[in-house]
């Protein structure tokens, strides 16, 4: 018994003792003025205090991913780098804020219990001749976060390091957590403040690397920043951030779909803003905001109220490369500039602008300023791929917003000042050769836009009036342009070979189906360059023609004398077709004569606008159509829409959990085996992201996805019975058939769009 108090006496003396030395070593650390001086210092009592071999503290590198070791103890080489990653066993610790405990760091089936991708680079045992064999990793941290390693190697008796040893280490990483904190906040407040502090601060570059880049702007006149982006592969984002923390303001980079404010550039020259590197970006509730590369400089400040005034005025900071680029963008390059520079044709609006609203309505085409104007938002709509330019004026002073919608979705381009919103709806509706002294109602026209400029587009007008007497005008750009080759689209193998079985047969008659604007026309002139050959005769009716083919004989058809779609069909028919391209049956007569071309021994396409395909057959038998001779007629019924697609150059890579997997296969609604994706570790789906060249949106360009029914017998035996839509549904899934949706959900798999932009388009 006596002996047993003793052994207890002396375990407790032992563990105060070990307590003690724990504690005198973080006090020493806590009071170091030099933490890898004091670490130097106090290597030998650490060893002794583990009863360790080697000691190596690992620091993280945000800018590489990786910990390197900013303190070590042993013969190791100079400096060692590991990945954040579960590759190495500090890696592992740093990813995961994991402790390992480690017996045999050769043991590979140790290592993989732990996780399987965990390994040892025996090399550096193989150069020194050294046998590693217990380690023990736990993280550093400040606060939440990982900011190192703290790893021990090789416990002197052999054993492996004890729970004790394990609990110590924490301690000891909780107090070196503080230290590196507080020795950076020192180190940060002893120095004069710089624009990259947090580029330091956050390991994204070196004191020497920020010395390196400060000699290289000298030498070669150019600016700091555009070295850390070109030569440090510092991300822009990370350096705009860092000026936006140095300065205390908001960080803007340039985006080519941001509103020209056209209104605060009227007195001011481009070239007055480029050498003083300042651009006005927007006005809003009285709000100026300013752009500039240096929100502290007062002479540019003063300059900006002497120039704009305002009642307030909010300063973003910018990279000299952003506001230059936001100057060629809201003013035109030199190349851009042939119809008139937008500082000549703002400046011109900027001398009248005193004059009155009613002088601006007596507008004439020789009106030099609006008629540069008008070209400019036309010529850049074109460039920027628009499909829809919005002009919107408002009662009073607001001005007119001018919106353009690109990949589907509408972006503002600029405002156009007041007193000339009149003056512009105006000289559109000489363009057009509309009514200009008639506002109370709504006119339609076109505009062959090559009469006017070296462009050669068409635009198709559309007048609104709105309150407070004031008009929209809304311009589609139908610019001419090359047919889309079949096997291009992205369509499934199945409805690939069906509409390629399709559309080869003699006669029959094949709809397109959806929305204004979702592509059908694209698809018909898929289809007809397809069977295009010299020995089939095609004859089109459109309006207008926007794609232009070789072969075909192309006709557009012109409603207000007359010649209609039903009256272009029936003269088709008098000329010898094999095939017939409707461009749309709008109305009974279009329908029912286009069912009798294709029972006449003729291929009729056509397009209707209806959501879906069963919904086309029942949308026409409501119409009035005969059931036995639609039945015998059709081929099938294409239903389409356009979905934007993920930018290819950002589009994040990323797995998702078992519930997103579960929501995606509830949506699709069917046999979702057949697609080919089930739930394991290594899927991958994508997100948008957003970089410089799809404008930070995270998308750039679209795609169609497509539902195809096939006019199988039992289908035909359907329209014939007059099915209920559902019943029809229900026949063409099980001829096969994929849903909007379903196609859809298969393009999100394959990482082409995402599952938001699928349901912006279609139900179920």
């Amino acid at each position: 018994m006596e002996a047993r108090a003793n052994n207890e006496v002396n375990d407790h003396k032992e563990k105060a003792s070990y307590y003690k030395a724990l504690n005198d070593i973080a006090n020493q650390i806590h009071s170091a003025k030099d933490i890898n001086e004091i670490l130097l210092n106090l290597k030998d009592q650490i060893l002794s205090l583990f009863d360790a071999d080697r000691i190596t503290i690992y620091v993280v590198d945000g800018k590489k991913k990786e910990i390197y070791s900013r303190f070590k103890a042993g013969p190791l080489p100079s400096e060692i780098r590991l990945p954040i990653s579960n590759d190495s066993i500090g890696g592992y610790t740093a990813n995961g804020a994991q402790i390992t405990n480690i017996v045999d760091a050769y043991d590979g089936h140790e290592l993989s219990m732990i996780n399987r991708d965990l390994s040892f680079d025996k090399s550096w045992d193989e150069k020194s001749g050294y046998v590693t064999k217990q380690i023990l990793t736990v993280p550093i941290f400040y606060k939440k976060y990982v900011i190192g390693v703290l790893q021990l190697v090789n416990k002197k008796n052999g054993d492996r390091f004890t729970l004790e040893d394990q609990t110590s280490a924490v301690e000891m990483a909780s107090v070196l957590g503080i230290a590196f904190y507080n020795h950076k906040k020192l180190t940060q407040t002893s120095k004069k403040r710089t624009r990259f502090d947090y580029l330091i601060n956050n390991n994204l570059i070196t004191e020497k690397e920020l010395d390196q880049a400060i000699r290289m702007s000298r030498e070669q006149k150019i600016p700091i920043e555009t070295i850390f982006i070109n030569d440090l592969k510092v991300r822009k984002g990370e350096v705009g951030r860092s000026l936006a923390e140095f300065y205390g303001c908001e960080y803007v980079p340039f985006d080519n779909n941001y509103p020209i404010p056209g209104d605060l550039l009227t007195r001011l020259k481009q070239v007055y803003l480029k050498n003083n590197l300042w651009v006005p970006l927007v006005r809003e509730d009285g709000k100026v905001k300013i752009l500039v590369d240096n929100p502290q400089r007062l002479d540019k400040i003063d300059s900006v109220k002497a120039l704009i005034p305002a009642e307030q005025y909010e300063f973003a900071v910018g990279l000299k490369e952003d506001i230059l680029q936001f100057l060629d963008y809201f003013y035109g390059t030199p190349q851009d500039q042939q119809d008139g520079s937008i500082d000549e044709i703002l400046g011109k609006l900027g001398m009248e602008e005193d004059m009155e609203d009613d002088a601006t309505d007596m507008l004439t085409e020789d009106d030099n300023a609006i008629v540069q104007l008008v070209n400019k938002i036309v010529t850049d709509a074109y460039r920027k791929n628009s499909s829809d330019i919005h002009i919107e004026p408002y009662p009073g002073r607001q001005g007119a917003e001018i919106r353009l919608r690109i990949d589907g979705a509408c972006h503002k381009y600029q405002t156009v000042p007041y007193n000339y919103r009149k003056a512009l709806i105006s000289r559109i509706k000489i363009m057009a050769d509309l009514d200009i002294s008639e506002r109370r109602k709504p006119q339609d026209g076109k505009i062959k836009f090559k009469k006017y400029s070296s462009l050669d587009v068409e635009l198709r007008v559309a007048t609104i009036p709105t309150v407070g007497g004031e008009e929209d005008v809304v311009m589609r750009i139908l610019a001419a342009g090359e047919p889309i080759p079949l096997d291009a689209m992205g369509w499934s193998d199945r409805d690939n070979s069906l509409l390629i079985s399709t559309i080869t047969k003699p006669y029959g008659i094949v709809l397109v189906v959806g929305p204004t604007g979702s592509g059908k026309t694209t698809t018909l002139h898929a289809v007809l360059h397809y069977i295009n050959k010299p020995e089939t005769k095609i004859w089109t009716a459109e309006d207008p023609v926007e794609i232009t083919q070789r072969g075909l004989r192309q006709v557009q058809v012109l409603p207000k004398i007359g010649f209609d779609f039903s009256a272009a069909m029936r003269s088709f028919l008098r000329a010898d077709p094999d095939v017939i391209m409707v461009g749309e049956m709008r109305d009974h007569e279009t329908v029912s004569t286009g069912i009798e071309a294709s029972l006449t021994g003729h291929l009729v396409f056509s397009t209707l606008h209806t959501n879906s395909a069963p919904e086309t057959i029942t949308r026409l038998l409501d119409m009035g159509m005969d059931p036995f001779n639609f039945a015998d007629a059709l081929l099938g019924v294409l239903a389409q829409r356009l979905v934007r697609t993920l930018c290819k150059d950002c589009k994040e890579a990323y797995h998702p959990d078992k519930h997103e997997h579960e929501e995606l296969v509830r949506s699709y609604a069917g046999d979702f085996d057949v697609l080919g994706f089930p739930y394991t570790d290594d899927l991958t789906l994508y997100r948008a992201n957003g970089c410089d060249k799809c404008n930070n949106t995270g998308y750039r360009g679209r795609t169609g996805i497509v539902e195809l029914l096939d006019g199988t017998d039992t289908m035909k035996a359907l329209i014939q019975g007059k099915a209920k839509m559902e019943d029809i549904r229900k026949q063409a899934v099980t001829d096969g058939m994929t849903t909007l949706m379903q196609d859809g959900i298969r393009k999100v798999f394959l990482g082409m769009t995402d599952i938001q932009q699928v349901r912006r388009v279609c139900i179920k």
